[in-house]
């Protein structure tokens, strides 16, 4: 790995050390200058599009928000996200490998193990690219949510920071583990969740808990403690009546006056209405936890209670919306069994160190609780955990969150032993994993499915279309390549619009529609069709997205297409090579 420095000249070692002075002096550093990846070399004078694979296609006859699941290198389809989500995921979860030395990951075609003295500069590598990808899918105030152990935190807390320096940086430790993993020296029995986020906006729902788990407590301040925070001259507009009735409060009185002492912390009236005031059993005058300002707004949260010993009414605060704490700990969370355990029982089929559902739930919840039509994303997909914990979340509200999952079809090394079976290229493609595991989970979740043991699961329902990344190689001749690119986009324009479903198909153009929203492509420089195309848009009602091809890099003469209603027009293919100008070289 080490340079020889004494075969360069004069004008390359002045680069190297003009490049060695420029780099930052504090942070995280790491070296960029191995083998490219894969990805990178799969991708060299071409460009990736996506291409549904029909008969995979799952369809709720209840109708619903479009699930997508796409397989290939997950740079690969961030880069055709970047042009058809940019701006628009609320949240992406991401259960990255977490680089144990344990060969679980690999790099450049070679798996990663722990004698490899670079293996931290390559992860680290291997994130950045990624993760730069990904922020520009954001909306602004999206949330990422990324999972590791131990063995990577420092460096991916660094990372996050460089990467996301307006955004704050929340580590939350997850018990998933009770008994632990023996190290030499502790048992691991956590891992972490790095939340990122905006730090001046709720953007994290508040954790809704259960009667039983509620926090109650009561509603005067300090009634445990005695300093002069707590006291009525620290807060003056927090000392007012709070008037109940047949054990009911029916209202709030005003502030009282500065010189107003109620004799009793219950001040009964004649009408039966009593007044109760923040005095405590030594008569000291207290607060109340909210001004009277704001009071009402937590009214529901409020109740009374007779204190038999004391003879006396008191208020009490029951808060089941409370922030969620950086610890989290649930039997639920446990890996093996609502993680490993829970995917045999669906798919027959092992695989290794799957999430709990529960707690890749979790996470979710935390941002999406009140977000009941957000778009989730996961380009580490692995099993399926992150799209099926969705469909749960929509299970439990009657929600229309909808996923995107991206994962490779990794074979874990076993393609020289499929090929010695004599198996096809199509049948050893079936071995991994998103063709062995990702899919057929989905499609068991959303079915149904029956578990080993013979119960029947009902299925929670949903809509799925499945895409694979592909390449258009570039040309020497820039027209022949946007030619080309043009008529493999039409996927990624329907993904952009949320438009699939094919009403008419010509040799020149194409229309969609869903619901309300119509879709149309226009793929020949001949405008002679336009025409047609123009009086079949009229006969549809609703909101119309038409990309219409032009080679023309400044985009298309705007006069061609007076009188045409309800449509916004866009030009292809040079929008999609606008974005792809700043993620490849081509």
């Amino acid at each position: 790995m080490n340079k020889d420095y004494s075969q360069l000249n004069k004008e390359d070692l002045i680069k190297i050390v003009q490049k060695l002075e420029s780099r930052k002096k504090y942070g995280l550093i790491w070296d960029e200058e191995k083998v490219k990846e894969q990805f990178e070399k799969d991708a060299e004078g071409a460009l990736p599009v996506l291409k549904e694979i029909k008969g995979k296609e799952i369809t709720d006859k209840n109708g619903g928000p479009i699930n997508i699941l796409i397989e290939g290198d997950n740079y690969h389809a961030l880069s055709v996200l970047n042009f058809t989500h940019q701006g628009k995921i609320d949240v992406i979860y991401i259960d990255p490998p977490y680089n144990t030395g344990a060969r679980d990951w690999r790099y450049n075609n070679n798996y990663v193990d722990k004698n490899d003295t670079w293996r931290h500069s390559k992860w680290v590598s291997f994130m950045n690219k990624r993760l730069l990808l990904a922020k520009q899918l954001l909306t602004d105030d999206g949330v990422l949510i990324c999972t590791i152990d131990h063995n990577e935190l420092p460096a991916l807390g660094l990372l996050l920071q460089e990467i996301f320096p307006d955004r704050e940086v929340t580590c939350v430790t997850i018990i998933h583990n009770p008994s632990g993993v023996q190290g030499k020296n502790f048992s691991h029995n956590n891992e972490f969740a790095y939340f990122v986020h905006k730090d001046n906006k709720k953007v994290i729902a508040a954790e809704i808990r259960s009667d039983d788990n509620a926090d109650i407590r009561p509603f005067i301040n300090g009634a445990k403690g005695n300093t002069k925070n707590y006291l009525r001259e620290s807060g003056y507009n927090c000392f007012y009546p709070i008037f109940i009735k047949d054990n009911e409060i029916i209202g709030f009185g005003d502030v009282s006056d500065k010189n107003f002492h109620p004799k009793s912390s219950n001040v009964k009236r004649k009408d039966g209405t009593i007044e109760i005031y923040p005095i405590d059993n030594d008569e000291v005058e207290r607060k109340w936890l909210f001004a009277r300002n704001s009071v009402e707004d937590i009214f529901d949260d409020l109740s009374v209670k007779f204190n038999e010993k004391k003879n006396l009414f008191e208020i009490i605060r029951t808060k089941k919306d409370i922030n969620y704490k950086t610890v989290w700990f649930n039997n639920k969370f446990n890996a093996k069994t609502y993680g490993t355990q829970l995917v045999q029982d669906i798919i027959k089929t092992d695989f290794p160190f799957p999430k709990s559902l529960h707690a890749v739930e979790g996470c979710i919840r935390a941002v999406v609780h009140d977000r009941n039509s957000s778009t989730i994303l996961d380009f580490f997909a692995g099993s399926g955990t992150t799209g099926h914990a969705v469909l749960e979340l929509n299970k439990e509200d009657g929600g229309t969150r909808s996923f995107i999952l991206c994962t490779n079809n990794e074979l874990n090394g076993f393609e020289k032993e499929l090929r010695k079976k004599g198996l096809s290229e199509n049948e050893i493609q079936e071995h991994g994993i998103c063709q062995r595991v990702t899919y057929p989970r989905l499609e068991k979740v959303i079915n149904g499915y029956k578990t080993a043991r013979g119960e029947k699961v009902k299925g929670l329902g949903g809509n799925l279309k499945y895409f694979k990344t592909k390449f258009v190689k570039n040309a020497s001749n820039k027209d022949d390549f946007k030619i080309r690119i043009t008529k493999e986009c039409t996927e990624m324009l329907c993904l952009r619009e949320g438009i699939f479903d094919e009403i008419k198909k010509t040799n020149d153009y194409r229309i969609f529609q869903q619901g309300d929203k119509v879709l149309a492509v226009y793929y020949s420089l001949d405008r002679k069709v336009l025409a047609d195309l123009k009086k079949e848009l009229n006969k549809i009602d609703g909101d119309k997205a038409f990309y219409c091809f032009t080679l023309d890099p400044l985009g298309l003469d705007k006069s061609e297409f007076i009188g045409w209603n309800n449509v916004s027009l866009e030009s292809i293919p040079q929008k999609i090579l606008d974005v792809y100008k700043q993620i490849y070289e081509y």
